[in-house]
């Protein structure tokens, strides 16, 4: 049992968690490495490099349970179990990984060579970047099953001003509040994310070594920021699915920490679960 209390309570009350993954740091390189080659990245020729930000699909994949154990470990008490994740691998639509199949970590990285680097470095704020929660590929409901967590794996030490993403703490109970008043779904698009972070005043860096993964509530507004380390940061966000929506019933027993998280940031009101023809997900079954 990796998840104590003391982790617990720090999810519960920050809607994130810092965890070293236990992945081997001759497999990070590797993977960096060999990605940054695939795209032809010269780290003695990176003053010839125009691209600011890169979302790479899946080239190596491999089992979480094999390369991260004690990382699957939580991420499965923190859902409830692993009987409770999605087996199988779905298809969609994306600028990044276009399968998921959140059994398996994967080189699908998120590259900040150089983001914003021509202006001035700027604190986490409201105000200048892309806030936004993740999952394009479904109708957001308060007990959505498609992005039960939001994972972020750095592959690259990650300092400050060197690209780390920027989340908006107290950003969970304003996404929960806008689904309590949203019954019938929200598609992402219709997000005013602007506005929510607008109502925020506890912003933070993700810093951290390579090999630190963060396990965050998937209401969690986060941003990219801008990258003055002239270093390519390197991290991975695999999503969480699961099997079937949250139990958000407050009378309920045996709640997972995801579901009691949930529960807080509508502070335990009775909601009813959509019928499901109102859900709708944009992807498909692969295997």
């Amino acid at each position: 049992m990796l998840l104590t209390s003391e982790l617990e309570n720090t999810f519960l009350k920050r809607g994130f968690l810092k965890f070293e993954s236990g992945l081997d740091s001759e497999l990070i390189k590797q993977w960096r490495d060999e990605a940054l080659e695939r795209i032809g990245y010269r780290r003695e020729r990176k003053e010839e490099w125009s691209i600011d930000l890169l979302w790479m699909d899946h080239h190596r994949k491999a089992l979480v349970s094999e390369i991260a154990p004690d990382a699957w470990t939580l991420l499965t008490e923190i859902v409830g179990g692993e009987e409770k994740i999605e087996k199988q691998t779905m298809g969609i639509e994306s600028k990044h990984f276009t399968t998921i199949n959140s059994f398996y970590w994967s080189d699908s990285f998120i590259i900040n060579f150089q983001y914003g680097k021509e202006k001035p470095w700027q604190h986490p704020q409201s105000q200048g970047f892309n806030w936004h929660v993740d999952g394009s590929y479904f109708r957001h409901f308060l007990d959505s099953r498609e992005q039960a967590l939001l994972v972020i794996i750095l592959w690259s030490n990650v300092e400050t001003k060197h690209g780390g993403t920027f989340i908006a703490e107290d950003s969970p109970n304003l996404i929960a509040e806008t689904l309590m008043e949203n019954p019938q779904g929200i598609d992402p698009s219709e997000f005013d994310f602007q506005n929510i972070a607008d109502q925020c005043k506890n912003f933070i860096e993700i810093t951290g070594n390579a090999g630190d993964m963060f396990i965050i509530h998937p209401f969690m507004l986060h941003a990219s920021s801008q990258n003055h380390s002239q270093i390519p940061r390197v991290i991975s966000n695999p999503p969480i699915i699961l099997k079937e929506p949250l139990n958000l019933d407050p009378d309920s027993v045996n709640h997972s920490l995801l579901e009691k998280a949930t529960l807080n940031y509508i502070q335990g009101r009775n909601w009813v679960q959509p019928k499901p023809e109102k859900r709708s997900s944009y992807w498909w079954v692969i295997d």
